[in-house]
C-alpha cells in the first residue's frame, strides 16, 4: 500500500478503475508518454505498427521513438472518432474516448485527461488501463524513474526508467473530479466518444523519413 504522497495517487487510481471496469490502473503526466510506455513494454522495436492516418501528432512520433515503424491507414473524411488500437500491438489510443465500463480485456487503453476537449478536464495528465498484473507493476515503475515508491535512499535501484509520474496535487484534483461522471444516485454516467478534426499525417515526411 503506498503511503504519504504516493497514496493519493493510488486512490485516483482506484476511482479510475472502479468507473472504467479496467482491474489495473496507472497514472502518468500525459496520455503521449502512457502510449510510449505501453509500446515499450510490448517490445515494439522493428515493428510496423498501423495507425489512423488522421490522428494526434504524438501518435507517430512515440511509435517512432518505441524504436518501430509507422503505418498510416487511409480514414474517410477529416475526423477521427473515438478509440483505435494500434495494429498489431494490444496497445490503444483511447484519448476521445473515456466513459463508464469502457476497458476491453487483454488490451493497454491510453487515456487522456488533457486539453479543452475531453470528457475529463484535468488540465493534464492520462493513464493506462489494463488487467496485466505484471504489466502494471512495469508500469507503475517505469513512470518513476525505474523506482519503487519509496525514498531512493532505501530502493534498490535495478531498472531504467522515465519521468512520467503524475503530480500528486493533479491525481488529488482528479479524485475530487470523478464526482461528475456519477449521478446523484451513484450510478456510473455513460459519455458518447470524441469526434475531432486532424490533419493527414501521411503527407509529412518528419514521419515518413523515419520509416527508412
Amino acid at each position: 500500500m503506498a503511503n504519504g504522497i504516493y497514496k493519493i495517487t493510488e486512490d485516483f487510481e482506484k476511482a479510475l478503475a472502479d468507473y472504467t471496469g479496467a482491474p489495473y490502473v496507472v497514472t502518468v503526466d500525459n496520455q503521449s508518454n502512457a502510449l510510449f510506455l505501453a509500446l515499450m513494454y510490448e517490445g515494439v522495436k522493428d515493428m510496423e505498427i498501423t495507425i489512423p492516418a488522421r490522428t494526434y501528432p504524438s501518435v507517430p512520433c512515440e511509435i517512432i521513438h518505441a524504436g518501430a515503424k509507422v503505418n498510416f491507414k487511409p480514414v474517410k473524411g477529416k475526423t477521427l472518432k473515438g478509440a483505435y488500437p494500434l495494429e498489431p500491438t494490444n496497445v490503444w489510443d483511447s484519448a476521445l474516448s473515456f466513459t463508464a465500463d469502457m476497458y476491453i480485456p487483454g488490451t493497454h487503453m491510453c487515456v487522456s485527461f488533457t486539453g479543452p476537449y475531453k470528457h475529463f478536464k484535468l488540465s493534464k495528465g492520462g493513464a493506462i488501463l489494463t488487467d496485466n498484473e505484471e504489466a502494471y507493476f512495469w508500469f507503475k515503475r517505469a513512470r518513476y524513474s525505474g523506482r519503487r515508491e519509496c525514498s531512493y535512499h532505501d530502493d534498490n535501484l535495478d531498472m531504467l526508467g522515465w519521468n512520467f509520474y503524475m503530480m500528486p496535487e493533479l491525481a488529488a484534483r482528479g479524485l475530487l473530479l470523478m464526482n461528475q461522471f456519477y449521478t446523484s444516485k451513484g450510478q456510473p454516467k455513460h459519455n458518447e466518444d470524441l469526434e475531432l478534426p486532424y490533419p493527414d499525417l501521411s503527407k509529412f515526411e518528419v514521419y515518413t523519413k523515419a520509416n527508412r
